[in-house]
């Protein structure tokens, strides 16, 4: 073989491992598509004979839970000084600020601060305050573009622990949660921060944030209030169905699980367990209910007909969708965050800020190694990691933490 094509060859297989090991960003909640399933493949799996190296970690002042975004090799997070929010971009490679921006906010903590994930699309970043102060901010330079108080636009209503549901957005619309007379959710436009619409009936909002889906042939927003499910339309805001769900002191948190075409999964602590809703174009009723997942606050992570999730205080479970049948239960990972990379969950011990990853499989538990990012945790660790660009970035209240996951 000659050397050139050698060469060409040997570009070509560098351009496809590194192609498949950074293989996209983390730009909102919940991942890419809203699902807690990391795009990336080909990362470390073997942490057992091989502990994920530690890059950098910066310190947080919030005492809060807003979970990083990363998009285009930066991180974006929302902290907190003082009486103000600040919004953060750190260069994801070095670890390094590279803007800030600062707005007042509060100066009484409420379990930490800040708690939504930013939102970042078309160079814009979209944060949501704990007292409802939603931002449109240049990625690039962290200029103010727009905002809008939407607690006191809508005639809102903060939950107890105040604003936790993150931004989301589809289309033109960003979808917000003020939980006002008539607009228990509100679409904005994404460039001005006009209202659109109002809607979603008048229910005081929980902490869960809106999830996007088609079901029963219908494009809607799926939202969970501090006492009922609902299907919102995409276009109107008008209520297409309604699920009773009513959380004790409205501690509705964990976000609902588009399974499948039809169906809605929905968890929380403070509830009789579970519930698998069937949507149809008669309304929406219960497929399953059981406790073999019940969230405090972590979403699980559906794959191939399965569930991942917390169960009671202590455990991860692999729960079939189908049946809600409990597969296999493990304890030790009491109500941590979690999500899903490259066939693996990568789950938090909410106690202790362990960090675990697990065969993501209905086969049975099967660990793969763990790493312990915080010498000493002050509260609890509930922000799920996020894992883009061949790192996994980790947080309790005071720290953020970003490990390679390189092979």
């Amino acid at each position: 073989m000659r050397p050139a094509v050698v060469l060409a060859v040997c570009v070509v297989a560098l351009i496809f491992v590194a192609g498949s090991l950074f293989a996209g960003d983390w730009p909102a909640f919940r991942g890419p598509k809203a699902d807690g399933i990391s795009p990336e493949t080909g990362i470390n799996r073997d942490w057992k004979n091989k502990p994920p190296k530690e890059l950098w970690r910066v310190e947080m002042h919030d005492r809060g839970y807003s979970g990083p975004s990363v998009v285009d090799g930066k991180v974006f997070i929302i902290d907190h000084k003082g009486s103000d929010d600040v919004v953060r971009a750190i260069n994801l490679a070095a670890g390094k600020d590279i803007w800030s921006f600062t707005y007042p906010d509060s100066d009484k903590e409420n379990l930490g601060f800040s708690r939504a994930t930013p939102l970042v699309e078309n160079g814009r970043v979209y944060a949501v305050s704990m007292l409802g102060v939603v931002h449109c901010l240049d990625a690039k330079t962290g200029a103010k573009i727009w905002s809008r108080n939407i607690i006191k636009d809508f005639t809102g209503t903060r939950p107890t622990y105040f604003v936790s549901a993150s931004p989301v957005i589809d289309g033109d619309r960003l979808i917000v949660y003020p939980g006002g007379q008539d607009a228990s959710v509100a679409a904005l436009n994404k460039d001005t921060g006009e209202t659109l619409w109002r809607g979603g009936g008048s229910d005081m909002p929980a902490y869960a944030t809106p999830v996007v889906a088609t079901l029963a042939g219908k494009k809607q927003y799926v939202v969970l209030t501090t006492k009922t499910l609902l299907g919102v339309d995409a276009e109107s805001g008008k209520v297409l169905w309604t699920f009773p769900y009513p959380a004790k002191n409205g501690t509705n948190v964990s976000t609902p699980v588009v399974v499948g075409e039809n169906r809605v999964f929905i968890t929380s602590l403070h509830m009789n367990g579970c519930v698998m809703v069937e949507v149809s174009a008669a309304g929406a009723r219960a497929a399953w209910t059981n406790q073999n997942i019940n969230a405090l606050v972590s979403t699980p992570v559906y794959c191939d007909g399965y569930l991942y999730g917390n169960r009671a205080k202590d455990s991860l479970v692999c729960v079939d969708a189908a049946t809600g049948a409990r597969v296999w239960e493990q304890t030790g990972f009491e109500h941590g965050g979690l999500i899903a990379a490259d066939g693996t969950i990568i789950a938090v011990n909410g106690k202790t800020g362990t960090v675990v990853m697990v065969e993501m499989s209905p086969k049975g538990y099967k660990e793969l190694g763990r790493i312990d990012p915080f010498a000493k945790v002050e509260k609890s660790v509930w922000t799920a990691p996020v894992v883009a660009e061949g790192k996994v970035l980790v947080r309790d209240t005071r720290v953020l933490v970003c490990f390679d996951l390189k092979p």
